[in-house]
């Protein structure tokens, strides 16, 4: 019977000499959920959503996509097969106009040929029409249709930040990684990018990991909740839940009342 699930991590550990960055990670994704993965800085969160990309390779443990063995593989082949991810600072090209940063985006569906491309014939130009054309969708997704032949470097950061979450979707991928979206963003600017996550979820019903540290949002959006600390697992489960759990308050309160 084919596994539920479209990702599986399964006993996950992740050294770097002797710092154990991941110990023992064990978590899944089912088809349209959004799960958030949350934690204090330096929890482990990003490292687990690199593995998963393939920049890094785990220690220990495996990582199944769509019931087949993805640990270790290349990060372009992770993109070939469907998995996309934002990054906290963007990763964007900043001479690149928005519609340019999403195409590529695009890149790991684009076919091509020397001699054709170069004279723009036929398959070529239909598949360079289709292309453009699928960008413009995801540009008014997001509603980015003003920005759309502007650079990036004169974009403020929190439009950049959209434009890499843009460039995740134009990938027209399986499986979402959100690296903190919202980081460094404004009330307005987060409501807006709820939406853009909320219209995902409801319109494509597209699965994703999403690292996040508001945890009004987190409250709000989530279907379910993964705490990690220092590497390791703490507890998971619906938002109500994980959100009460004393384990959880400690660990976003406790210590700062310590130190206090």
């Amino acid at each position: 019977m084919a596994s539920p699930e479209i990702l599986a991590i399964e006993q996950l550990s992740l050294h770097f000499g002797g710092l154990t960055v991941l110990d023992q990670i064990s978590l899944s994704v089912r088809p349209g959920e959004l799960l958030a993965l949350i934690g204090p800085n330096g929890a482990g969160k990003t490292s687990v959503l690199n593995c998963i990309s393939g920049l890094y390779r785990p220690s220990q443990g495996r990582i199944l996509y769509e019931g087949a063995e993805i640990t270790g593989l290349a990060p372009h082949r992770a993109a070939e097969i469907g998995i996309a991810r934002t990054f906290q600072h963007g990763g964007l090209f900043p001479q690149l106009t928005v519609r340019e940063n999403l195409l590529v985006g695009r890149h790991c569906h684009i076919r091509s040929n020397a001699f054709l491309d170069g004279l723009f014939l036929g398959p070529a130009k239909r598949m360079e029409i289709a292309e453009r054309a699928l960008v413009e969708e995801v540009i008014e997704f997001v509603e980015l249709e003003r920005y759309r032949n502007q650079r990036i470097a004169g974009l403020p950061f929190g439009l950049q930040k959209v434009v890499g979450f843009a460039r995740a979707l134009a990938m027209a991928p399986k499986l979402m990684l959100l690296d903190e979206p919202s980081a460094g963003l404004n009330r307005e600017e987060k409501e807006n990018l709820a939406r853009f996550i909320l219209r995902i979820k409801h319109e494509k019903n597209l699965p994703m990991i999403w690292v996040e540290h508001d945890m009004q949002m987190v409250a709000d959006l989530a279907d379910r909740i993964y705490v990690l600390d220092y590497g390791g697992y703490i507890t998971d489960g619906a938002p109500e839940d994980v959100l009460s759990d004393p384990k959880v308050i400690e660990i976003y309160l406790g210590r700062q009342g310590k130190a206090n």
